[in-house]
């Protein structure tokens, strides 16, 4: 007798059956029991997320030399036009997919079909191959490098030096183990006359693949005439094979169904009750983070039970190409499925070919000529990009994306886990890393609860005011001697390709727009720019001055901490001292730029010559003791993963803990269009428009208590953007700028300045009450208030062209300012 709660439990707090007791799980019967203990065991890695891959299904030969008693997939010469589709062909339906969303082109074939058929070899002795698999991994190639779309190959067995021939061209690869009852190859079985179909050589194959580091997929076939025993043996033999080497992506379990004109036409298919028993079985067997699948198809009707049972992935679907081996059994529309999977309480996810957990390794589990496809295909996590939404270019946003305000339809509750959570969020409990990492994780009902507690507590903290400052960006020079590698605005060696060209700007330029930035109502200047390797402190300091002589009253916001570290450096100070003589010269705040991503993992790839995480805190930390205020940013959506966004979060919130000096944090999506690393394959094209959501609720939950402003940058948000922010957590919107380079020279095109007028208009349009506000967040004297909204035209911008060498002119601007801060004399 199975102790079915004895073995749940131990399975719960992460134990595994051996051998002995899984084998005994043949005797069970109690399929109910089984699928909640399954049910339960696969939440605890997946969540609330069942996944599909939008797939083109390429059956680029339907000739086999086995003859499987079930299929009707392989066939004869004589009924096909061609032994094997063209290239035209499958670049044909690929492109098309490609536009319909799909970023899978499966490739199902027969095996070795030109070792029985003359038509096949002619065939391809006419292509210019020999065999089918050297056809196969040209095909992928051109498919890989023209269409977008990731080839995942299912070519049947294969030797060491096949797989390692299809690995450049395929992210993964598939073989369905189906069964180990060597019995079935005998006389009146499914499987008698199918060489390829016989346990030893498939298992080799398996093997093989584990061996050349191949995400692989494999599964069983239920009701072909095998034991339940002979199932769970089946399942035993994937899970060897997967401890021993990691590979195995996926398990489905797939059922038989009877097709007219084959052996089998007339045996029996599985009822539902035994499906579920076998996926049920699968999950105990393989354990929580293992990936089940079943395919919808062949199930119709009966996907919430399937998901009762255990899964977490329906396997490919097409949009545009039939199931070529179950051709009876049509794709269910995607439409469709993501209803059926939302009222079983689940989120319909869109993966690629291959699973999250092994696109975030590449290194390891794919090809070199492949990384940066999947990099460019994936989101943070690893899932597909489900949208087209670009930081800095899109002008719409994602119209499928749940939204805050979405009523939910399913009857499941959310995961206690995830609302304690929210809940000591709420309370400014203490944090974990992995805390965080669940709130990002979140998606479908999960993503529109975090919205609205995060907007619950903005309303809480802020009301219905949206703030803003009207400021100019002053960046005074582009020229820079580090090798950021996601900066597009810094000129120095190897940046010549990249837009602009070198530029300084000298005192009497700097002075002029600080002037034109007052009288059009400005009360900030965000002044930044390159490291020049002839800028010294003295050069900062003759900056402040600059700025100061020319209107007194003007914030001065400026100077990131990397610009703070080498001015002190160039002149013997401690960054203590340095920041003194900063504020006594008029520094007002800094800029939480150069923060990127505090996580050293991160940094070393990204911008390993600039200070360090931890020296950027102590710069911030320092900056709050001497009395200047900060503001704090993250730069996401490039290389970095969940784990990392969390890291930087919790490290934000001890600071201020610790010093109380962060005005507002503002996430910052990568616009990666000019940005070197993107150029290069090294990162994805930004954020999708779901992170940026996420980004900016998590931080105000992470953050209450300790920052109460949480800004949106419509520079890179666009204004429906910043709409969706405003509705999630942010209740602010930045500066006007008046000029915006840095995020331009990455690319993007919403514009150099959003004026006073039209950014209040757009904030009352949405419900909500518009306030200017100072760098403190304090209230604004009227008469700037008055010139804001009626401000004149920019005057054009006058930069000096910039050897490397060349020096900021700065010294020896004999300007003076009048009593009420402005004006030139």
């Amino acid at each position: 007798m199975i102790d079915l709660v004895n073995i749940g439990e131990r399975l719960l707090k992460g134990g595994m059956l051996d051998d002995f007791e899984a084998l005994a799980l043949a005797g069970c019967r109690d399929v109910d029991a089984l699928c909640d203990m399954a049910a339960r065991l696969r939440d605890l890695e997946h969540g609330e997320v069942v996944t599909y891959s939008r797939k083109v299904f390429l059956p680029l030969t339907r000739l086999c030399r086995d003859v499987c008693h079930y299929c009707t997939f392989a066939t004869t010469p004589g009924r096909l036009e061609s032994a094997f589709m063209s290239l035209d062909e499958v670049l044909s339906l690929c492109h098309e997919g490609a536009k319909l969303g799909c970023k899978e082109a499966l490739f199902t074939l027969g095996e070795r079909p030109e070792l029985r058929y003359r038509a096949a070899r002619e065939a391809l002795t006419a292509m210019g191959f020999s065999t089918t698999l050297e056809y196969v991994a040209a095909v992928a190639a051109r498919v890989r490098d023209e269409t977008g779309l990731l080839p995942h190959i299912n070519a049947g067995c294969m030797s060491d030096e096949e797989l390692a021939a299809l690995r450049p061209v395929s992210a993964s690869m598939g073989l369905m183990l189906e069964s180990v009852a060597e019995r079935l190859c005998e006389k009146g079985q499914a499987h008698h006359g199918s060489p390829d179909k016989e346990p030893a050589r498939r298992l080799a194959t398996l093997e093989a693949a584990g061996r050349a580091r191949v995400p692989f997929t494999s599964g069983i076939l239920v009701g072909i005439g095998e034991t339940r025993r002979e199932r769970i043996e089946a399942l035993l033999a994937l899970r060897a094979s997967h401890q021993r080497h990691g590979h195995l992506q996926e398990v489905i379990i797939q059922n038989f169904r009877a097709k007219a004109g084959t052996l089998m036409a007339a045996a029996p298919e599985p009822d539902l009750a035994e499906v579920c028993w076998s996926v049920a079985v699968a999950r105990l067997i393989l354990g929580p983070a293992m990936n089940i699948q079943v395919p919808p198809n062949l199930s119709p009707g009966s996907l919430p039970q399937l998901i009762a049972a255990g899964i977490n992935d329906w396997g490919g679907v097409s949009p545009l190409t039939p199931d070529h081996v179950n051709p009876e059994a049509p794709w269910p529309h995607l439409d469709e499925l993501a209803k059926e999977t939302w009222a079983a309480g689940k989120f319909l996810e869109q993966r690629l070919t291959v699973y999250p957990s092994y696109a975030r390794q590449p290194e390891r589990w794919l090809d070199e000529r492949l990384r940066s496809r999947v990099l460019r295909l994936s989101d943070a996590a690893g899932f597909a990009r489900r949208d087209g939404w670009v930081p800095g270019r899109s002008q719409t946003v994602p119209a499928d994306l749940p939204q805050p305000n979405r009523r939910s339809t399913a009857a499941v509750p959310l995961s206690g886990g995830f609302t304690d959570i929210i809940r000591r969020c709420e309370a400014g409990a203490e944090l974990q890393e992995k805390d965080l990492c669940r709130l990002f994780a979140a998606r479908g009902r999960e993503f529109n609860c975090l919205a609205k507690a995060a907007d619950r507590l903005r309303e809480a903290v802020n009301g219905d005011v949206v703030t803003y400052v009207v400021n100019r960006n002053i960046n005074y020079t582009n020229v820079c001697y580090f090798n950021c590698q996601f900066c597009a605005f810094s000129k120095g060696q190897g940046s010549s390709d990249l837009r602009g060209r070198p530029y300084d700007i000298d005192g009497e330029e700097i002075a002029r727009r600080c002037v034109e930035a007052w009288e059009r109502g400005a009360t900030e200047v965000c002044m930044q720019g390159g490291i020049h390797p002839d800028y010294s402190g003295d050069t900062y300091l003759q900056i402040l001055r600059t700025a100061r002589a020319a209107v007194p009253g003007m914030h001065i916001h400026a100077f990131s901490p990397l610009e703070v570290t080498q001015g002190a450096n160039t002149l013997g100070l401690s960054v203590e001292e340095f920041l003194g003589l900063l504020r006594d010269e008029g520094l007002g705040s800094l800029p939480g730029t150069a923060a990127e991503v505090l996580h050293e993992e991160v940094r070393r790839r990204l911008c390993p010559d600039k200070i360090s995480g931890d020296q950027w805190l102590d710069v911030m930390r320092t900056a709050h003791t001497v009395g200047l205020p900060t503001t704090a940013t993250i730069m996401y959506g490039h290389i970095e993963r969940p784990r990392h966004w969390a890291d930087h979060l919790l490290k934000v919130r001890r600071l201020q803990a610790e010093t109380g000096g962060f005005t507002e944090f503002v996430p910052l999506p990568f616009v990666a269009e000019e940005a070197p690393i993107y150029r290069r394959g090294l990162a994805r094209p930004g954020p999708t428009f779901r992170e940026a959501i996420l980004m900016h609720a998590v931080a105000r939950l992470v953050l209450h208590g300790y920052i109460d402003n949480i800004q949106a940058s419509w520079v890179k948000m666009g204004q429906e953007g910043v709409a969706a922010c405003l509705a999630a957590g942010a209740n602010d919107l930045g500066g006007t700028l008046m000029n915006e380079s840095i995020t331009r020279a990455a690319g993007a095109a919403h514009g150099q300045e959003w004026s006073a007028r039209a950014m209040e208009q757009f904030i009352r349009e949405l419900g909500r009450r518009p306030r200017q506000r100072n760098t403190r967040y304090e209230a604004v004297p009227p008469e700037q208030r008055m010139a804001a909204s009626a401000c004149a035209p920019l005057q054009p911008t006058r930069e000096q062209a910039a050897g490397r060498k060349q020096v900021c002119k700065l010294v020896g601007w004999e300007g003076q300012a009048t009593a009420s801060g402005g004006g030139l004399r």
